[in-house]
């Protein structure tokens, strides 16, 4: 048998998102693993540090601007990363909003705005991929999804719905592409401890009644996700295709 082989080396990785939070972490956790990263946000400014500690590490990374909810940035960051480093490899659609909102207090325009980022422009994110990676005839696409996609949570209708559409746009992609080596899978994690989660999950009472959906008995760090994505880049998860990976500590088991 052949051991499975978790390594990137060489490989070009796109992660959206990636100024902060777990996007940043994701970016890290590939550069470790040999590939070569660019890291695109709404702007550059907020990656320079970013680049500079991949480099600093011995990896190699460039900025790249990209609002996900304007469909010319999207084609123009695929073009430049594959004139920069000649492929794209790996896309990672991290780029997303979160938001708490009573069903009954939801504003068309919270509707829309969530539903353009984490959906349409994720969406457009994979067209611009594909169509890279179908040429080349290889390729791994992996969106960011989460638990609230998978079961229902209380305040959160339009998040849950918008990745609830990204799992089944994974399923659907992926039975496009697969068979023209193009896989496609999702990552959904519970909760993760990031800055951004912080004010929540510092809060006692608020991180009480999240362990007690968590049989694991902790909430997640970036790094949990990071060995999700890698897993599905790499070689080892050559046969995992329209598959979400629920990194969520056996929150869905219940």
């Amino acid at each position: 048998m052949e051991y499975p082989d978790y390594r990137l080396d060489g490989d070009v990785a796109v992660v959206t998102g990636a100024s902060k939070g777990i996007g940043r972490d994701l970016a890290k956790a590939l550069a470790a693993a040999g590939a070569r990263v660019a890291v695109a946000a709404r702007s550059t400014d907020d990656l320079d540090t970013l680049v500079a500690e991949i480099e600093a590490e011995g990896g190699e990374a460039v900025a790249v601007a990209l609002d996900v909810c304007d469909t010319s940035q999207i084609s123009e960051a695929a073009d430049h990363v594959k004139r920069h480093f000649g492929s794209i490899d790996i896309w990672v659609n991290n780029a997303g909003l979160g938001a708490n909102h009573p069903a009954e207090d939801i504003t068309e325009d919270d509707w829309d705005e969530m539903m353009s980022v984490n959906l349409r422009g994720l969406f457009f994110c994979c067209r611009a991929a594909g169509r890279v990676m179908l040429e080349q005839g290889r390729g791994r696409i992996i969106n960011m999804s989460s638990q609230a996609g998978v079961v229902g949570i209380r305040d959160h209708a339009v998040y849950s719905a918008s990745k609830g559409g990204v799992n089944m746009l994974t399923k659907v992609l992926a039975l496009e592409w697969s068979h023209r080596g193009v896989t496609v899978n999702a990552v959904a994690p519970t909760f993760i401890y990031t800055p951004g989660t912080a004010e929540r999950l510092d809060q006692e009472d608020y991180l009480a009644g999240v362990l007690e959906r968590l049989p694991i008995g902790r909430v997640g760090t970036t790094g949990d996700v990071a060995g999700a994505v890698i897993y599905l880049a790499s070689p080892a998860g050559a046969m995992v295709s329209g598959h979400v990976l629920l990194v969520d500590g056996g929150w869905t088991a219940q």
